[in-house]
């Protein structure tokens, strides 16, 4: 069986030497996550005193076997945490060997590191050269024990999530299941096909695909293509076996920033999108985004609804960025939101702005109306019922976003079996503000059928 390369139901443990910032990240990151931080240095000073005092009266010998109390004791607590441990730590080597945690080293170079801890009456911070030698010493042991690296917060909660950035053809599995215009255009090999777009998200596809594996339980099934791929591979992964190990290789910008994050599987009926799945998280998500340079324009239309959607709920407009870090920060924002609410019981709605609106037209449609356009007409209709529209206008400067022509009536049915709602009433995302959205809204149904209309040629 793979390895799991995400923090999902594990604690999360930050190493790295003196001065990367884990103390500083690690704070964030457990407010990110919604998790409990404890600092090991902290959490040994708030018991045993400073830590300098520890070294100068009992020596380092002694305070290792105090720290690896510690962390043996933090790490057995059942709750999943954020652990930042000293820089020192993998000195014993077995520390972190029986945890079952996912270790991130935070990065920063020596000169970066001393600039930061020089002058402090932290044990190693009196004397440069052996600063620089535990410095390099420490680094291989790093390395042994580090599942990911980080430079700041959004890369720590990447990490989390099991995201990568790398190349496509890193992701490794026993069976290899791909859009087959992504398989001939970027020459994969799949050992299983599917039609691109909602075509593949179907009950025949699924039923294909369970009758053509040939995987045991401890396999693994890679899944290469936009969301539509994700989506059914991650479903039919789900239910194969009654559950098998799958990794995400989105090769869409709307994969890349959402569809493949989270662990959200699905394929549609007729009466409505994404109404049979089930949650199973990839035990990791590569972005190569070098597939995005032979994405037509559409497609990148359609990601770049749920970039402007990410920034709308994160209050930045992360839109402004280069095309590689909307990618990655955006896909950071869904991931902290996501490891919040792994099984979308309360704050995870949140990431539905506007989708409400778009799976009723896309049903109405038949499944022809692209995600992305659908997606850029339900933020209209959930900006202007949260009455801002200063934002209406930005979402139209940025998508465009025109009237479609399906039956009312449909797409009526359709926004009222929406899997948010409740005995037919629906239940919206709103925004009081960029960056304060406000979800499971339940609004007179009249005054949403208006905005539903209004988006209906």
């Amino acid at each position: 069986m793979a390895q799991t390369l995400n923090a999902l139901d594990r604690h999360l443990v930050l190493v790295g030497f003196m001065g990367a910032g884990k103390s500083t990240f690690g704070a964030e990151v457990a407010e990110r996550l919604g998790r409990p931080f404890f600092d090991i240095d902290r959490e040994i000073e708030g018991t045993h005193g400073e830590i300098w005092e520890i070294f100068a009266q009992q020596g380092e010998i002694a305070f290792r076997e105090i720290e690896a109390r510690f962390v043996r004791d933090t790490c057995s607590r059942r709750e999943p945490s954020v652990i930042a441990v000293g820089g020192g730590a993998v000195e014993t080597r077995e520390l972190l060997a029986g945890s079952d945690a996912l270790v991130v080293q935070v990065d920063a170079d020596v000169e970066t590191a001393w600039a930061r801890v020089r002058g402090s009456r932290r044990p190693l911070a009196e004397d440069e050269q052996e600063f620089r030698r535990r410095f390099e010493l420490r680094q291989p042991l790093y390395a042994q024990v580090a599942h990911a690296h980080a430079n700041d917060v959004d890369d720590i909660v990447l990490a989390a999530a099991g995201i990568r950035f790398g190349s496509h053809r890193d992701a490794a599995g026993d069976a290899i299941v791909a859009d087959e215009h992504v398989a001939d255009l970027h020459g994969v090999t799949a050992a299983h096909l599917v039609p691109a777009g909602e075509q593949a998200k179907t009950i025949s596809e699924a039923e294909r695909l369970w009758r053509a594996l040939r995987v045991d339980r401890g396999s693994t099934i890679v899944a290469v293509g936009g969301g539509s791929t994700t989506d059914v591979v991650g479903f039919v992964a789900a239910t194969y076996l009654r559950g098998v190990d799958w990794t995400a290789v989105p090769s869409t910008l709307l994969g890349q920033v959402d569809a493949a994050i989270g662990g959200k599987t699905a394929i549609d009926l007729p009466e409505g999108k994404n109404l049979v799945g089930a949650f199973h998280w990839p035990n990791a998500v590569v972005i190569d985004n070098g597939l995005l340079a032979t994405l037509p324009p559409g497609e990148l239309e359609n990601g770049r609804a749920e970039v402007v959607k990410t920034g709308l709920l994160a209050g930045e407009p992360l839109w402004e960025h280069a095309l590689e870090e909307q990618v990655r920060r955006a896909a950071a924002f869904k991931a902290g939101v996501c490891l919040r609410d792994p099984r979308d019981h309360a704050e995870r709605a949140q990431l539905n702005l506007g989708h409400t609106f778009a799976h009723a037209l896309e049903a109405a449609s038949g499944f022809a109306l692209p995600h992305g356009r659908a997606v850029a007409l339900g933020l209209v209709a959930s900006l202007r019922l949260s009455g801002l529209e200063e934002e209406v206008q930005v979402v139209e400067e940025l998508l465009e976003p025109r009237p479609v022509a399906v039956d009312r009536d449909a797409a009526w049915g359709a926004l009222t079996r929406d899997k948010k709602g409740r005995d037919g009433r629906p239940r919206l995302v709103l925004l009081d503000a960029p960056g304060a959205p406000r979800f499971d809204v339940e609004l007179d149904a009249k005054d949403v059928r208006a905005a539903l209309d209004a988006l209906i040629e």
